[in-house]
C-alpha cells in the first residue's frame, strides 16, 4: 500500500487538469519543496553548496530547457554551451551597466536575450532537421564562443578577456561575489529552479506542449491537422533558450563568479547537458532533475570511493567517470530510451500493484 491512486476521484475539469492531479504526488512534491526551502538553507555549508547543490540546481534548469527542445519538440541541439554563454555575458553586461537594478531582473532579462538568440539560430529548423539541424546548432556553439572571445565590448575591454561578477545583493543579502554566503546563493538558485520547473511543467501539459509533441512525433501529420510548425518550433527554441539563458546567468554570476568563455562554455558543456537529458529521460521534467543529479553526484562519489578510499590516481578516476557515462548512454539509448524517468515510472507501477504479482 505504498502508492495508490484508487479513490482519488475528480469532480471538476480544473481538478483533473491541475499540475499534479494525484494527491500522493502533490503531497510528495510539497514535502520536497518544504525540505528544500525550510531545512537545507539552515544546514548547508560551502562544500555542499559548491560541490553538489549549486551545480545541481543550475544544471537542472539547463537540462529542463534542453529537454523542452529535444525531448518534447524533437529538435536536436548541440549549442547549449553557447546559449549558456549568451546568458552569462548578457547578465554581466546588465550587472555592470545597471547596478541599481535587482539581480532577479538581470537574470530574467539575460534569459530573454538568450531566447531571442536561440530563436535566431532556430530558424534553420523550419527547413532542416535531424543531423543537419544538429550541425547547425553546433555551428552556433562555435560561433558564439568565437564572438565572445573576439569582440572586446562583451567583456568590457578587459585585458585578460575574462569577466568577473561584481558583488550584488538582494534585500541586503549578498548573492554574488566572494563574500556571498552559501545559503543565500543556494536560495537564489532554488527560487529560479522552482519558477522554471513550474513554467515548464505547465507548458508541456498544455496546448503548447501538445503542439511540440505533435511536431516531434510526425511533423507532416501535425501540419495537416492544423499545427503551425513555424510557431511550434520557434516557441520551443524561445522557451528552451530562456531557461538555458537563466542557467548560464546563474552559472556565471552566482556559482563561478569569473569565467572565460572557451573554458566554461565550450563544447563539453553542450555534451554534458545533453547527456543529462539522455540519461534522465527525453520528454520528462523529472528526467531532467534525475539526469542532472546523477551527473553532478557521479564525480563526487567516484572521488570519494576511488581517490579517498581506494587510493587511485585522480586521472584514473576521471577516465573511469567517462567510461561509466559513455556506457550508460549506450545502455539507455538501446535498452531504455526514456532513461531514469521511465525506471521511476515502472517502480511506481509496481508499487501500485504491490503485493499482487504482475
Amino acid at each position: 500500500m505504498f502508492y495508490r491512486e484508487a479513490g482519488d476521484f475528480k469532480v471538476s475539469y480544473q481538478d483533473d487538469s491541475q499540475t499534479f492531479p494525484i494527491k500522493f504526488d502533490r503531497y510528495r512534491y510539497y514535502a520536497v519543496l518544504a525540505v528544500a526551502f525550510l531545512v537545507i538553507p539552515f544546514v548547508i555549508n560551502d562544500y555542499w553548496a559548491n560541490a553538489i547543490l549549486l551545480p545541481f540546481l543550475i544544471y537542472s534548469i539547463a537540462a529542463i530547457g534542453l529537454n523542452i527542445l529535444v525531448g518534447y519538440c524533437g529538435q536536436v541541439s548541440l549549442g547549449t554551451g553557447g546559449f549558456m554563454a549568451v546568458g552569462a555575458y548578457a547578465v554581466y553586461k546588465f550587472m555592470t551597466a545597471f547596478p541599481e537594478v535587482s539581480m532577479f531582473v538581470h537574470v530574467l532579462l539575460a534569459g530573454g536575450v538568450t531566447a531571442l538568440v536561440c530563436v535566431a539560430f532556430g530558424l534553420p529548423s523550419l527547413r532542416i532537421k535531424g543531423f543537419y539541424l544538429a550541425v547547425a546548432t553546433l555551428a552556433a556553439q562555435f560561433f558564439l564562443v568565437w564572438l565572445f572571445n573576439r569582440v572586446p565590448w562583451f567583456y568590457n575591454y578587459s585585458a585578460s578577456g575574462q569577466i568577473n561578477a561584481p558583488e550584488r545583493d538582494v534585500f541586503g543579502i549578498v548573492i554574488t561575489g566572494p563574500n556571498a554566503p552559501a545559503w543565500a546563493t543556494y536560495f537564489f538558485c532554488l527560487i529560479f529552479l522552482t519558477f522554471c520547473a513550474i513554467v515548464a511543467r505547465n507548458l508541456t501539459r498544455g496546448t503548447t506542449g501538445r503542439t511540440w509533441m505533435a511536431i516531434r512525433d510526425m511533423d507532416i501529420a501535425a501540419e495537416i491537422i492544423g499545427v503551425n510548425p513555424l510557431k511550434a518550433k520557434l516557441t520551443a527554441f524561445a522557451v528552451s533558450g530562456f531557461l538555458i539563458g537563466i542557467s548560464g546567468a546563474l552559472f556565471f554570476s552566482v556559482y563561478l563568479g569569473a569565467v572565460e568563455v572557451g573554458e566554461a562554455f565550450g563544447i563539453n558543456k553542450s555534451f554534458l547537458v545533453l547527456f543529462m537529458v539522455i540519461i534522465g529521460g527525453l520528454g520528462s521534467i523529472f528526467g531532467s532533475f534525475a539526469g542532472a543529479a546523477f551527473l553532478v553526484l557521479l564525480p563526487v562519489v567516484l572521488k570519494v570511493l576511488g581517490v579517498d578510499v581506494m587510493g587511485w590516481p585522480t586521472d584514473i578516476v576521471a577516465h573511469f567517470q567517462l567510461v561509466i557515462v559513455g556506457g550508460l548512454i549506450v545502455f539507455f539509448l538501446i535498452a531504455e530510451p526514456h532513461g531514469l524517468a521511465q525506471l521511476w515510472r515502472v517502480a511506481k507501477e509496481k508499487l501500485r500493484l504491490w503485493p499482487f504479482p504482475h
